[in-house]
């Protein structure tokens, strides 16, 4: 495979995402230009990973691809919302790393032991309707409040307030949903490191 892996299709998608939150960064203050960038980024996201299966191109450089574009995009986002905004990127990052440290490019089909609730947000590649709510809560919360923030749901949507705010809490309650996937992750890793550690110190 070597590195012709680099040129395959689902990662040349990855590398246009990569120029789309670039360009979005570039325009946060212009929402015009900045939503349908980040929007068409956060799209090509269901793109690559069909692709992939379709054209026996999947590659644990895609997988780790993937998510560093996703938590890029995410983080630059949450980081113009909030000033604590960079805490949810440390954490996604911090996430990723416990991940594709321990489980490589199949994370997504290593948590046959977690809990029940893990299990089902987990289940199928988040392929279900649970997989569906925590993935929005993911990637359409932070753009959901850009737009709040901005009163582009009122102006250009034309939403009452009561939506809006339904809106944020059902996608804000995918986003938990997330973090208890996340903190679970972080705990495995956790253990996998000291059980490491103990083994060593036995030998």
């Amino acid at each position: 495979m070597g590195l012709q892996v680099l040129l395959y299709w689902p990662n040349i998608i990855g590398y246009i995402r990569i120029g789309l939150v670039l360009a979005a960064w570039a325009a946060c203050e212009t929402p015009a230009v900045f939503v349908p960038f980040y929007s068409v980024s956060i799209a090509l996201d269901g793109v690559d990973g069909w692709l992939a299966r379709r054209l026996g191109q999947s590659s644990r450089f895609g997988a780790w691809l993937d998510v560093v574009v996703d938590n890029l995009g995410r983080g630059m986002l949450w980081s113009l919302l909030f000033e604590w905004g960079w805490l949810v990127s440390a954490l996604e990052w911090c996430v990723f790393v416990c991940n594709h440290n321990t489980r490589g490019g199949h994370w997504k089909n290593s948590f046959a032991c977690s809990p029940r609730l893990i299990q089902a947000i987990m289940a199928n590649g988040f392929r279900t309707p649970l997989g569906v709510w925590v993935v929005s809560g993911l990637h359409c919360l932070p753009l959901w409040l850009y737009g709040y923030q901005r009163d582009l749901l009122s102006h250009w949507l034309y939403l009452p307030l009561w939506i809006q705010a339904l809106g944020i809490m059902l996608l804000a309650v995918g986003r938990v949903l997330a973090l208890t996937a996340e903190m679970w992750c972080v705990w495995t890793h956790i253990k996998h490191l000291t059980h490491d550690e103990l083994e060593e110190k036995k030998n």
